[in-house]
């Protein structure tokens, strides 16, 4: 009786301390739940940029927080830019560069000097006419010009170009002169397209049109002046004012900048020049046909 005894008893001990366990096991399982509840809610209100706050229901039977947001706390849209827009003037800006689009890109001058070859009618004889023979020979010119870049590749330049050459000894004599020489002065529009303008070593396309005025002296001997110099003195001369045109080809090569991306270039070109000077006549005498020069011309363009 003693030994069921002490079995019972030891029954119920083993009983109440699963009980206990148990108990203990649930309870801290609700404690961990609810700190992990508290510290959620806190840790939103102290990372969130937005507002937050809580809003506790007084009449809800199973009195849970409901957690608002305020959509004023998000950031507002930014407005548009005015510059973005054009500006007042409306002009538009180009993506790749931010800058805006202009009629032109800059101005652009030349200055250069070199010499002509003479072609055709003043290399030859003539067939007819007074004198049958070449009316100029070779010399140099003078180029100045200047004009808008519209863009890396195209360029409008008006030119002013001086050329002296000499005239054949043939038609000095004929006219009774010692000396003699042709000058022609010219004022033209002239496009030019760059073929490749971004290389350091680059071509292009020129030529154009305008005003030429062609005139041709004698000179005969006149004395010496107070050093010694023979001077010479003008014994006839007869010009033309007509319209010429020019079409050349150009190679130029670029200065300045660390990868050659300056502005200045080095150019030489040659151009095909006609001016459609009237006929050398016994009546007239103001011309002396149809003129033909290659110039070759050497200098710097910005």
């Amino acid at each position: 009786m003693n030994s069921l005894h002490s079995m019972l008893s030891i029954r119920r001990f083993l009983i109440l301390c699963g009980l206990a366990g148990s108990a203990i096991v649930i309870a801290n399982a609700q404690s961990s739940s609810s700190n992990s509840s508290g510290s959620n809610l806190f840790m939103a209100g102290k990372s969130s940029s937005n507002e937050f706050h809580l809003d506790f229901g007084a009449g809800s039977d199973s009195g849970a927080a409901a957690a608002t947001y305020s959509s004023s706390a998000l950031p507002a849209e930014p407005a548009a830019s005015h510059s973005d827009m054009g500006g007042a003037g409306g002009a538009a800006q180009d993506p790749s560069t931010g800058r805006r689009h202009k009629m032109y890109q800059g101005f652009a001058l030349e200055l250069g000097a070199g010499f002509n070859a003479p072609i055709g009618n003043d290399t030859s004889s003539v067939g007819s006419g007074p004198f049958n023979g070449p009316f100029i020979t070779w010399g140099g010119n003078l180029t100045a010009g200047g004009g808008l870049r519209f863009s890396q590749r195209f360029s409008l330049l008006g030119e002013f170009q001086f050329i002296d050459d000499k005239l054949p000894g043939a038609f000095i004599a004929y006219d009774g002169g010692q000396t003699g020489n042709t000058h022609i002065v010219s004022i033209t529009a002239d496009p030019m397209i760059d073929l490749f303008p971004k290389r350091t070593t680059g071509a292009y396309i020129t030529g154009g049109g305008g005003y030429y005025h062609k005139s041709t002296n004698f000179n005969v001997f006149g004395g010496y002046d107070y050093y010694g110099n023979p001077v010479f003195l003008t014994a006839d001369s007869f010009s033309s004012n007509q319209l010429g045109g020019n079409l050349g080809l150009g190679i130029t090569r670029k200065l300045g900048g660390v990868y050659g991306d300056g502005k200045m270039k080095l150019f030489a070109e040659a151009r095909y020049l006609f001016i459609n000077t009237p006929p050398i006549t016994a009546s007239s005498g103001n011309g002396l046909g149809t003129t033909e020069l290659i110039p070759v011309t050497l200098g710097v363009r910005f």
